[in-house]
Protein backbone atom coordinates (compact mmCIF):
# COMPACT_ATOMS: atom_id res chain seq x y z
CA UNK A 1 0.00 0.00 0.00
CA UNK A 2 1.03 3.58 -0.50
CA UNK A 3 0.15 6.47 1.70
CA UNK A 4 0.82 10.17 1.61
CA UNK A 5 -0.17 13.32 3.41
CA UNK A 6 -0.48 16.69 1.69
CA UNK A 7 -1.67 20.18 2.45
CA UNK A 8 -3.63 22.02 -0.24
CA UNK A 9 -2.35 25.60 -0.09
CA UNK A 10 -5.73 27.29 0.29
CA UNK A 11 -7.44 25.04 2.82
CA UNK A 12 -4.99 24.16 5.57
CA UNK A 13 -6.00 20.50 5.29
CA UNK A 14 -3.67 17.59 6.00
CA UNK A 15 -4.83 14.75 3.80
CA UNK A 16 -3.74 11.22 4.54
CA UNK A 17 -4.15 9.11 1.45
CA UNK A 18 -4.21 5.35 1.56
CA UNK A 19 -4.01 3.07 -1.48
CA UNK A 20 -4.55 -0.58 -0.65
CA UNK A 21 -4.64 -3.87 -2.49
CA UNK A 22 -8.18 -4.97 -3.28
CA UNK A 23 -9.58 -7.80 -1.21
CA UNK A 24 -12.62 -9.94 -2.01
CA UNK A 25 -16.02 -8.30 -1.71
CA UNK A 26 -17.93 -9.29 1.41
CA UNK A 27 -21.68 -9.93 1.12
CA UNK A 28 -23.93 -7.13 2.33
CA UNK A 29 -25.61 -9.50 4.78
CA UNK A 30 -22.39 -10.00 6.78
CA UNK A 31 -21.39 -7.34 9.28
CA UNK A 32 -17.89 -8.41 10.24
CA UNK A 33 -15.99 -6.79 13.07
CA UNK A 34 -12.26 -6.89 13.63
CA UNK A 35 -11.98 -10.00 15.80
CA UNK A 36 -14.18 -12.06 13.47
CA UNK A 37 -11.98 -11.80 10.38
CA UNK A 38 -9.22 -14.42 10.05
CA UNK A 39 -6.81 -11.90 8.51
CA UNK A 40 -7.21 -9.66 11.54
CA UNK A 41 -7.32 -12.41 14.15
CA UNK A 42 -3.99 -13.77 12.91
CA UNK A 43 -2.43 -10.32 13.17
CA UNK A 44 -3.73 -9.93 16.71
CA UNK A 45 -2.22 -13.26 17.74
CA UNK A 46 1.19 -12.24 16.39
CA UNK A 47 1.02 -8.66 17.65
CA UNK A 48 3.93 -7.24 19.63
CA UNK A 49 2.55 -5.68 22.81
CA UNK A 50 5.56 -4.86 24.96
CA UNK A 51 7.61 -1.78 24.07
CA UNK A 52 10.39 0.21 25.65
CA UNK A 53 9.90 3.88 26.47
CA UNK A 54 12.24 4.75 23.61
CA UNK A 55 10.23 2.73 21.09
CA UNK A 56 6.99 4.41 22.10
CA UNK A 57 8.43 7.94 22.14
CA UNK A 58 10.08 7.45 18.75
CA UNK A 59 6.80 6.47 17.10
CA UNK A 60 4.91 9.28 18.76
CA UNK A 61 7.34 11.99 17.67
CA UNK A 62 7.53 10.63 14.12
CA UNK A 63 3.74 10.53 13.63
CA UNK A 64 2.51 13.50 15.69
CA UNK A 65 4.90 15.92 14.00
CA UNK A 66 5.45 16.45 10.30
CA UNK A 67 3.53 15.30 7.25
CA UNK A 68 4.78 12.87 4.64
CA UNK A 69 3.94 15.26 1.81
CA UNK A 70 2.65 18.78 2.20
CA UNK A 71 2.32 21.92 0.13
CA UNK A 72 1.77 24.61 2.73
CA UNK A 73 1.41 25.26 6.45
CA UNK A 74 3.61 24.44 9.43
CA UNK A 75 3.94 20.80 10.45
CA UNK A 76 6.27 21.28 13.43
CA UNK A 77 3.53 21.57 16.07
CA UNK A 78 1.17 19.17 17.83
CA UNK A 79 -2.22 19.03 16.11
CA UNK A 80 -5.27 17.61 17.90
CA UNK A 81 -8.91 18.25 18.75
CA UNK A 82 -9.45 20.29 21.90
CA UNK A 83 -12.90 19.08 22.87
CA UNK A 84 -15.48 16.38 22.10
CA UNK A 85 -15.25 14.67 18.72
CA UNK A 86 -18.52 13.77 17.04
CA UNK A 87 -18.55 11.57 13.94
CA UNK A 88 -21.27 11.65 11.31
CA UNK A 89 -21.49 8.93 8.65
CA UNK A 90 -23.02 9.69 5.28
CA UNK A 91 -24.00 6.47 3.51
CA UNK A 92 -26.82 4.23 2.36
CA UNK A 93 -24.89 1.11 3.44
CA UNK A 94 -26.26 0.17 6.86
CA UNK A 95 -23.67 -2.60 7.32
CA UNK A 96 -20.71 -0.26 6.82
CA UNK A 97 -22.26 2.36 9.10
CA UNK A 98 -22.60 -0.32 11.77
CA UNK A 99 -18.95 -1.30 11.34
CA UNK A 100 -17.89 2.34 11.47
CA UNK A 101 -19.83 2.86 14.70
CA UNK A 102 -18.01 -0.13 16.24
CA UNK A 103 -14.67 1.36 15.18
CA UNK A 104 -15.52 4.72 16.74
CA UNK A 105 -16.69 3.04 19.97
CA UNK A 106 -13.50 0.98 20.12
CA UNK A 107 -11.34 4.08 19.71
CA UNK A 108 -13.32 5.83 22.44
CA UNK A 109 -12.86 2.88 24.79
CA UNK A 110 -9.09 2.72 24.29
CA UNK A 111 -8.11 6.42 24.34
CA UNK A 112 -8.57 7.67 27.89
CA UNK A 113 -8.92 11.43 27.42
CA UNK A 114 -10.66 11.42 24.03
CA UNK A 115 -14.41 12.03 24.02
CA UNK A 116 -15.44 10.53 20.67
CA UNK A 117 -18.82 9.19 19.60
CA UNK A 118 -21.15 8.92 16.62
CA UNK A 119 -23.84 11.51 16.00
CA UNK A 120 -26.94 11.41 13.80
CA UNK A 121 -26.64 15.13 13.07
CA UNK A 122 -24.28 16.37 10.38
CA UNK A 123 -24.50 19.85 11.91
CA UNK A 124 -23.27 18.55 15.28
CA UNK A 125 -20.36 16.64 13.75
CA UNK A 126 -16.76 17.81 13.54
CA UNK A 127 -15.69 14.62 11.76
CA UNK A 128 -17.62 13.76 8.62
CA UNK A 129 -17.19 10.29 7.13
CA UNK A 130 -18.43 9.86 3.58
CA UNK A 131 -18.88 6.23 2.56
CA UNK A 132 -18.84 5.81 -1.21
CA UNK A 133 -18.59 3.15 -3.87
CA UNK A 134 -15.16 2.71 -5.36
CA UNK A 135 -16.44 3.91 -8.74
CA UNK A 136 -17.57 7.19 -7.12
CA UNK A 137 -14.33 7.85 -5.22
CA UNK A 138 -12.71 10.17 -7.76
CA UNK A 139 -15.87 12.23 -8.14
CA UNK A 140 -16.12 12.52 -4.35
CA UNK A 141 -12.48 13.59 -4.01
CA UNK A 142 -13.11 16.20 -6.72
CA UNK A 143 -16.09 17.59 -4.82
CA UNK A 144 -13.93 17.94 -1.70
CA UNK A 145 -10.66 19.25 -3.13
CA UNK A 146 -11.30 20.30 -6.71
CA UNK A 147 -10.73 18.53 -10.00
CA UNK A 148 -7.07 19.46 -10.39
CA UNK A 149 -6.07 18.24 -6.93
CA UNK A 150 -8.22 15.11 -7.39
CA UNK A 151 -6.36 14.25 -10.61
CA UNK A 152 -3.05 14.71 -8.81
CA UNK A 153 -4.20 12.43 -5.99
CA UNK A 154 -5.43 9.73 -8.37
CA UNK A 155 -2.28 9.85 -10.47
CA UNK A 156 0.05 9.74 -7.47
CA UNK A 157 -1.63 7.12 -5.30
CA UNK A 158 -4.89 5.76 -6.72
CA UNK A 159 -6.25 5.71 -3.14
CA UNK A 160 -9.13 3.69 -1.76
CA UNK A 161 -9.64 5.98 1.23
CA UNK A 162 -8.34 9.29 2.56
CA UNK A 163 -8.71 11.79 5.38
CA UNK A 164 -7.92 15.42 6.03
CA UNK A 165 -8.37 18.02 8.71
CA UNK A 166 -8.62 21.77 9.08
CA UNK A 167 -6.85 23.42 12.01
CA UNK A 168 -6.92 26.93 13.45
CA UNK A 169 -4.03 29.26 14.26
CA UNK A 170 -3.55 27.47 17.58
CA UNK A 171 -3.10 24.12 15.76
CA UNK A 172 -6.39 22.84 17.17
CA UNK A 173 -8.24 20.64 14.68
CA UNK A 174 -11.61 22.19 13.93
CA UNK A 175 -12.98 19.74 11.37
CA UNK A 176 -11.95 16.48 9.70
CA UNK A 177 -13.24 14.75 6.59
CA UNK A 178 -12.81 11.04 5.91
CA UNK A 179 -13.70 9.25 2.67
CA UNK A 180 -13.97 5.45 2.76
CA UNK A 181 -14.92 3.04 0.00
CA UNK A 182 -17.52 0.44 0.93
CA UNK A 183 -17.11 -2.26 -1.71
CA UNK A 184 -13.53 -3.51 -1.33
CA UNK A 185 -14.07 -6.14 1.38
CA UNK A 186 -14.30 -6.13 5.16
CA UNK A 187 -10.56 -6.17 5.86
CA UNK A 188 -9.88 -3.21 3.60
CA UNK A 189 -12.83 -1.28 5.00
CA UNK A 190 -11.80 -1.83 8.64
CA UNK A 191 -8.12 -1.17 7.91
CA UNK A 192 -9.03 2.10 6.19
CA UNK A 193 -11.58 3.08 8.84
CA UNK A 194 -9.17 2.70 11.76
CA UNK A 195 -6.22 4.34 10.05
CA UNK A 196 -8.05 7.27 8.50
CA UNK A 197 -10.13 8.03 11.59
CA UNK A 198 -7.05 7.93 13.81
CA UNK A 199 -5.04 10.09 11.43
CA UNK A 200 -7.91 12.57 11.25
CA UNK A 201 -7.42 13.04 15.01
CA UNK A 202 -3.87 14.38 14.54
CA UNK A 203 -1.07 11.83 13.93
CA UNK A 204 -0.95 12.57 10.20
CA UNK A 205 2.64 11.70 9.42
CA UNK A 206 3.70 8.32 8.04
CA UNK A 207 6.94 6.60 8.91
CA UNK A 208 8.59 3.57 7.35
CA UNK A 209 11.10 3.32 10.22
CA UNK A 210 8.62 2.15 12.88
CA UNK A 211 7.38 -1.39 12.14
CA UNK A 212 4.63 -1.55 14.77
CA UNK A 213 2.40 1.34 13.72
CA UNK A 214 -0.42 1.35 11.20
CA UNK A 215 0.95 4.76 10.14
CA UNK A 216 3.52 2.87 8.08
CA UNK A 217 3.06 2.32 4.34
CA UNK A 218 4.03 -1.34 4.71
CA UNK A 219 1.68 -2.22 7.57
CA UNK A 220 -2.00 -3.25 7.40
CA UNK A 221 -3.82 -3.82 10.69
CA UNK A 222 -7.60 -3.76 10.48
CA UNK A 223 -7.85 -3.08 14.22
CA UNK A 224 -6.60 -0.67 16.90
CA UNK A 225 -3.26 -2.19 17.89
CA UNK A 226 -1.51 -1.64 21.23
CA UNK A 227 1.36 0.41 19.81
CA UNK A 228 -0.98 2.94 18.19
CA UNK A 229 -3.01 3.10 21.39
CA UNK A 230 0.16 4.40 23.04
CA UNK A 231 0.50 7.06 20.34
CA UNK A 232 -3.11 8.26 20.58
CA UNK A 233 -3.14 8.20 24.38
CA UNK A 234 0.02 10.30 24.48
CA UNK A 235 -1.45 12.75 21.98
CA UNK A 236 -4.73 13.18 23.85
CA UNK A 237 -3.30 13.41 27.34
CA UNK A 238 -4.25 16.90 28.64
CA UNK A 239 -0.57 17.71 29.26
CA UNK A 240 0.16 17.42 25.53
CA UNK A 241 -1.42 20.51 24.03
CA UNK A 242 -2.10 21.64 20.49
CA UNK A 243 0.67 23.92 19.26
CA UNK A 244 3.42 22.41 21.43
CA UNK A 245 6.89 22.11 19.87
CA UNK A 246 9.04 18.99 19.87
CA UNK A 247 11.12 20.37 22.75
CA UNK A 248 8.02 21.13 24.82
CA UNK A 249 6.61 17.67 24.18
CA UNK A 250 9.86 15.94 25.09
CA UNK A 251 9.89 17.79 28.42
CA UNK A 252 6.37 16.59 29.24
CA UNK A 253 6.57 13.03 27.93
CA UNK A 254 8.22 11.20 30.88
CA UNK A 255 5.35 11.90 33.25
CA UNK A 256 2.71 11.45 30.57
CA UNK A 257 4.13 8.12 29.43
CA UNK A 258 4.07 6.72 32.96
CA UNK A 259 0.33 7.34 33.22
CA UNK A 260 -0.36 6.19 29.65
CA UNK A 261 1.40 2.89 30.32
CA UNK A 262 -0.91 2.23 33.27
CA UNK A 263 -3.98 2.95 31.15
CA UNK A 264 -2.96 0.92 28.07
CA UNK A 265 -1.95 -2.00 30.28
CA UNK A 266 -5.31 -1.99 32.05
CA UNK A 267 -7.55 -1.55 29.00
CA UNK A 268 -5.74 -4.35 27.13
CA UNK A 269 -5.19 -6.60 30.17
CA UNK A 270 -1.46 -6.69 29.40
CA UNK A 271 0.93 -8.78 31.47
CA UNK A 272 4.34 -7.63 32.60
Amino acid sequence: MAMSALVPPSSGFRIALLALATFGFAPDTTIAVAGELPAIASRQRAEKKNFTDGEIVEGFLKTAFGAEYHLAGRVDRIRKFDGPVRVFAESDRADRKTQLAKVVADIGTRVQHLDIAMTDSSEAANVRVKLVRDRDLFRTISSFYGAEKAREIRTSLDPQCLSGFRKNEHFEIEHSDVILTVDNGDFTFLDCAYEELLQSLGPINDTASVPWTMFNDNVSMGYFDVYDQYILNLLYDPRIKAGMTVAEVKAALPGVLTDVRIWVKRVNDLKE
